[in-house]
């Protein structure tokens, strides 16, 4: 892939993740985040299975098994966690918490596919974790929340790396398409037994769902999966670094948050980590792991 089209993507898919934060945010305020979310997925799946008509579906119960897993850990999984801690811990301490989740892939990456990994790339991460909480003042405390967010980027880390696995075997847009379905399914299923069941109707409320399913999940999701089946998921998962940065940005133009100046600092430091980790990658190594020719 040419490196403008690459960092393109990339740009697009991680600003889509970020703005997403406040876009939820506000939707929580007509919404719990159980019903918001599944609602949200339900929606973006089931208008890109109708795009979809005709492409190539699934083969047998094993392939629509990877799918069910895979939305599983995405979509209810990464959405369900996130949104849930925030019960207990601020967004900014959930977000600096689940940005961890480039570090677990490269974890997974090393035990599981054989890939190998630099000390240098290491350090990128730890550095751009660093970054992230620096960016957002540093203000943790150990809540159930923490827990629930650290799960998040955990189950963030495991879809990421199924994908880069299976995601070769499907049609990109179909995968996108029906893992979205069925999270939004069990996230439905969580809000019923869970949360009261209301939705306030009105023009912010829809707008916000339909900017939330139609950017923030259709084509956030069709990119990001293209992306992990065609480069290397951790080198790409790298990148993740940005969408603290993109929801900050977007919390202080949609909702008038204060930018501080650690957030400046912080951003240097994520810059630095990302560096470093995309230019110490072993193209050999990532062949070998994922089966590509050399």
């Amino acid at each position: 892939m040419k490196p403008i089209k690459y960092m393109s993507l990339i740009l697009i898919t991680t600003f889509l993740m970020g703005i997403a934060y406040p876009l939820g945010k506000i939707g929580m305020s007509y919404a719990p985040p159980f019903l918001l979310m599944g609602i949200r997925y339900v929606l973006a799946g089931g208008l890109l299975a109708l795009l979809v008509i005709g492409r190539p579906l699934p083969r047998g119960g094993k392939q629509w098994g990877q799918v069910a897993l895979i939305g599983l850990f995405q979509s209810a999984g990464v959405m369900g966690c996130v949104y849930y801690s925030m019960h207990w811990i601020t967004s900014s301490e959930s977000v600096i918490i689940s940005s961890s989740s480039p570090l677990i892939v490269i974890l997974l990456g090393t035990l599981f596919s054989g890939v190998v990994y630099r000390f240098r790339q290491w350090m990128g991460v730890v550095i751009g974790c660093i970054g992230v909480a620096i960016a957002f003042g540093l203000h943790l405390r150990i809540e159930p929340g923490t827990w629930f967010s650290l799960a998040g980027a955990v189950f963030f880390a495991v879809a990421a790396f199924l994908v880069g696995k299976w995601g070769g075997g499907f049609d990109k847009l179909v995968l996108a398409a029906y893992q979205m379905l069925i999270g939004g399914v069990v996230l439905l299923i969580l809000s019923s037994l869970t949360e009261p069941v209301s939705f306030m109707v009105n023009s912010t409320s829809i707008t916000v769902m339909l900017l939330l399913a139609l950017l923030c999940s259709i084509v956030q999701f069709s990119i990001w999966f293209y992306l992990l089946t065609n480069t290397d998921p951790a080198k790409t998962s790298s990148f993740l670094f940005l969408v603290p940065i993109f929801g900050v940005l977007c919390s202080w133009l949609l909702l008038g948050e204060h930018i501080a100046w650690y957030v400046y600092a912080g951003g240097v430091l994520v810059c630095v980590g990302i560096y470093l980790v995309n230019k110490q990658v072993q193209p050999a190594a990532f062949r070998k792991a994922s089966g590509r020719p050399a």
